[in-house]
């Protein structure tokens, strides 16, 4: 489980995350929504400890994430480009993961040939370095080395963007399959509502650094957030 208490960050006295209280059971797929500083990728360093908290803190697992770095082995991430090693291919950059999660070459390997159909050819024996990839084919190799080492806790931020719509499709398969069928908790973040709601059994909804609503994903949701999206509806 994860716990958020009494959680702020300040930046030059401006408040751009307030979360009084958050918990997301193990097991559970979360999705983040809102707009542009919103609060969603901040959150999301916040328990990464990329950056440290103003007040508060974040329990993962019964680990204190800015005093400890016990949650590491547990939980992976796929943020952005920088979560690369760039001078790497496809290859040798699972393989580094696997190496830092005590993944043999085959353990690896066996992980990786799961992932073909969503890499379709483009990802593996290309002998092109990471930086080279178009946008797309970086954030599927940044995903897949995510899953490396069969993690409890994967968060995802905007996973959805760049990729063409078939591997989108692929995309939410995967990510619900880490949910209900290996009980990790999996954290979205995504502008895709329509995406974020077919995934998440569970939406929270930032507005300038706080939680506005906090709702189980049913049949209505996406038209609620839409609505709430278009300024037709208070939530």
């Amino acid at each position: 489980m994860i716990i958020t208490e009494q959680l702020t960050k300040k930046y030059n006295g401006t408040t751009v995350l307030n979360i009084n209280h958050l918990e997301i059971p193990k097991g559970q797929s979360l999705g983040l929504v809102g707009n542009n500083g919103a609060g969603k990728t901040t959150y999301f360093s916040l328990l990464l400890d990329l950056i440290p908290p103003t007040t508060g803190f974040i329990n993962n697992n019964d680990v204190l994430v800015n005093e400890s770095e016990a949650w590491k082995p547990f939980t992976s991430a796929f943020i952005d480009e920088t979560f690369l090693i760039g001078y790497l291919t496809a290859e040798e950059y699972f393989y580094f993961i696997g190496d830092l999660r005590g993944q043999s070459k085959a353990d690896v390997d066996a992980h990786v040939s799961q992932f073909e159909d969503f890499f379709h050819g483009e990802i593996l024996n290309q002998k092109k370095y990471l930086r080279d990839l178009s946008k797309g084919n970086q954030k599927k190799a940044g995903i897949v080395g995510a899953l490396i080492g069969n993690p409890e806790v994967i968060i995802l931020d905007e996973p959805f963007a760049n990729l063409d719509p078939t591997t989108q499709i692929k995309l939410k398969k995967i990510i619900k399959d880490l949910a209900e069928q290996n009980g990790v908790t999996v954290l979205v973040s995504s502008h895709d509502l329509m995406h974020v709601t077919d995934v998440c059994e569970r939406i929270v909804l930032l507005e300038k650094g706080e939680i506005v609503k906090d709702m189980v994903t049913s049949s209505e949701t996406l038209k609620t957030l839409e609505s709430y999206f278009a300024g037709t509806v208070e939530i």
